[in-house]
């Protein structure tokens, strides 16, 4: 049933608990106890019934319809605003030992419902039980109707695994455990018994396999093997008798155990000697064939080749082959040793001059990506590399010394002279939020956060590692430029701290995601400060408190912290000037849900000092704020959206509201005590 209300809830679009099952919202009251089982039986089916409320029903009704369940399924329509009010019962009746859980919305039709039908009289003797029209026994006997009675044995009374009421299952799955492990001991119980019975049946078997055996034989005597063995040891003993008894047959004997002795000498060493000539034959023929391989492999290398490589090869073959000896069996070993050591080492020259070959064509790119106009013919790969030779030859003997006094111009004269000149804007934008945070403290002195004390704002430069990185490289680009030395050493050194900044501002390859980041973080100037407020005396100017960040404070002093800067900065921004006559002028301020989660105290603060600076507001906010912001207030705009798609607006004065809303609030009275 679990499974069936989890579908129905996935498909319908709600929470499994938004319909709940009966049982899950009774539980028996701990003090009737000893009359759980009686209850269980008698709400069992109520208790597996599912609940559903009004707002679900008609989607509820027609999915139950239109789908094979697979199941039986009860389901009540929970009606909406159900009387409180409960019919007189009698203490004796089972209702009055079951207890409804609190929070749930259907309380009041779950309670009407179970006093209904289970107002059955607990009794506690037969006589009391055939008194009552409408009873229950401790051991589960129903009467309904003064004529109906009904008992269920099937289960035992005390079984919890078939108890449903509850909203805690603790001990139904105790129950369940605990029969779970008297159910394994009689599985094992029952498994070490047929593990004993097939072991008899194989003894049976075995036994059964013997006898069939036994069966093939006609009589005993075909398998009476000691008889046999009494008359082998009759005749062995006759012949050692007649054996031991003649001279003439022990000399014979003895003779031909001495030739037998001397025939196996012989033919041993006949055999012997024929392996070994088979052998000799054997190696003959190997050697022959080397050497033919041998005469075959140097056919092709003249003398004059020979001993051309022979100051070569020596060395090497005594540096691979070391103190060894060639012999005829070794050589094909030596071979292969001598072969895998050049080898090696032809393999190594190889993967380095690839390895040259690839830096080198890398480097012919990146020169002519560079250098488009002078490369446009030129290929990029080794067999051009006498090309770049010519070049480089160019470059150093006519064009280089031509172009040295001009590339030292342009970067005195243009590229250092931008970076100094962006470095001159960034320290600007520096200068003037030090002097916009500077006016809004002249605002803030005018406004009291607390009695005798008002709030200053104070900037101090970031710490962050890469901000003061970026300043201190910006410095390194400009510094000493006007007195720079005229030395070739220098100029480089100045040219490429000025192209590390631009790379990065540029972006590198692979990692322009991150120094766009970076860029954008170093060149926003509100960055490079970390800002503080300091709350002084207004008498002294003596600092109160210090607040580094929020960090420790109340909602409310953070909310309050937050307006009083707020309000230093549309001073500023509206050209409030401390002791100017405050005009008519529209200095219109628009908040939107501001005070919405905010403490009143806060948001009174924040109306407070706004309407002293003479603003005009337009407040978005709930219902629940509003009496916040009713007494700041000329009129109110209630906007209305019942379906989700079309909003309503109503104007009205905060006269009108107030009328309306003290007609609402009377109207709640007359009806509560109706």
């Amino acid at each position: 049933m679990i499974a069936l209300r989890e579908r129905l809830c996935q498909e319908v679009g709600v929470a499994s608990d938004a319909m709940p099952f009966a049982g899950e919202l009774i539980e028996v009251r701990k003090e009737a106890a000893d009359w759980e089982g009686a209850a269980e039986r008698l709400l069992h089916s109520f208790a597996m019934t599912l609940l559903v409320p009004e707002r679900l029903y008609d989607t509820v009704a027609a999915w139950v319809d239109r789908t094979h369940i697979a199941a039986r399924l009860v389901y009540f329509r929970v009606l909406d605003n159900v009387p409180a009010q409960r019919p007189r019962r009698d203490p004796k009746a089972l209702s009055e030992k079951l207890r409804l859980k609190d929070d749930t919305p259907l309380y009041q039709w779950l309670q009407r419902e179970v006093d209904r039908r289970f107002n059955h009289i607990c009794c506690n003797s037969i006589e009391e039980f055939r008194r009552e029209p409408t009873a229950v026994t401790r051991s589960g006997q129903i009467k309904t109707g003064g004529y109906r009675h009904e008992k269920d044995d099937r289960h035992r009374i005390d079984d919890r695994t078939r108890y449903v009421l509850g909203w805690s299952n603790t001990a139904k799955i105790a129950a369940l455990e605990a029969e779970v492990r008297i159910m394994q001991s009689s599985i094992q119980a029952l498994a070490d018994e047929v593990a004993g019975v097939l072991a008899r049946i194989k003894v049976l078997t075995d036994q059964s396999g013997q006898f069939e055996k036994l069966s093939a034989y006609e009589s005993f005597s075909d398998i009476d093997w000691a008889s046999v063995a009494l008359d082998i040891d009759a005749l062995e003993e006759e012949r050692r008798i007649l054996t031991e008894g003649s001279d003439v047959l022990k000399a014979l004997r003895a003779r031909q155990q001495d030739a037998a002795a001397e025939s196996r000498d012989l033919r041993s060493k006949l055999e012997a000697a024929t392996n070994e000539e088979a052998k000799l034959s054997e190696r003959r023929d190997e050697l022959q064939r080397r050497r033919a391989a041998a005469e075959e492999d140097t056919s092709n290398v003249s003398d004059e080749q020979l001993a051309q490589a022979r100051p070569t090869l020596d060395p090497l073959r005594a540096e691979i082959l070391g103190q060894q000896k060639l012999t005829i069996e070794s050589c094909n070993s030596r071979e292969s040793d001598v072969r895998k050591a050049l080898q090696d080492r032809i393999d190594t020259r190889q993967a380095s001059l690839r390895a040259l070959g690839e830096r080198l064509v890398r480097t012919m790119r990146d020169y002519g990506n560079r250098y488009q106009e002078e490369t446009r013919d030129v290929d990029a790969s080794v067999d051009a590399a006498d090309e770049y030779r010519r070049m480089l030859t160019s470059l150093c003997e006519e064009g280089l010394p031509r172009f040295e006094a001009r590339f030292k111009a342009l970067l005195n004269e243009n590229a250092i002279r931008e970076v100094a000149g962006f470095q001159s804007k960034l320290r600007e934008e520096e200068r003037t939020i030090r002097d916009r945070i500077e006016t809004n403290n002249a605002s803030l002195r005018d406004i009291d956060y607390h009695d005798g004390t008002y709030i200053s704002v104070e900037p101090t430069s970031n710490p962050d590692a890469e901000i003061r990185e970026f300043q201190q490289d910006l410095r390194k680009c400009t510094e000493n430029t006007l007195t720079g030395s005229e030395d070739n050493a220098y100029a480089e050194a100045k040219f490429l701290e000025v192209k590390r900044v631009i790379e990065r501002f540029r972006g590198r390859d692979t990692l322009t995601e991150l120094d766009q980041r970076w860029t954008r973080k170093v060149t926003d100037v509100r960055n490079w400060f970390e800002f503080s407020a300091s709350e002084r005396w207004r008498s002294d100017h003596s600092e109160r408190e210090h607040y580094s960040d929020s960090g420790g404070k109340s909602g409310g002093q953070k909310e309050k912290l937050a307006y009083t800067i707020l309000a230093a900065s549309l001073a500023y921004q509206f050209g409030l000037d401390k002791g100017a006559e405050r005009s008519r002028a529209f200095h219109f301020v628009m908040i939107d849900e501001a005070f919405g989660r905010g403490s009143d105290e806060a948001a009174e603060f924040g109306l407070t000092l706004f309407q002293k600076m003479g603003l005009q507001l337009l407040i978005a906010t709930p219902l629940q704020k509003i009496h916040v912001i009713e007494p700041h207030v000329a009129a109110v705009g209630f906007v209305h959206n019942e379906d989700g798609k079309h909003s309503l607006l109503r104007n009205m004065t905060i006269e009108e509201y107030r009328e309306e809303k003290r007609g609402r609030v009377a109207s709640a009275k007359h009806a509560s005590s109706g």
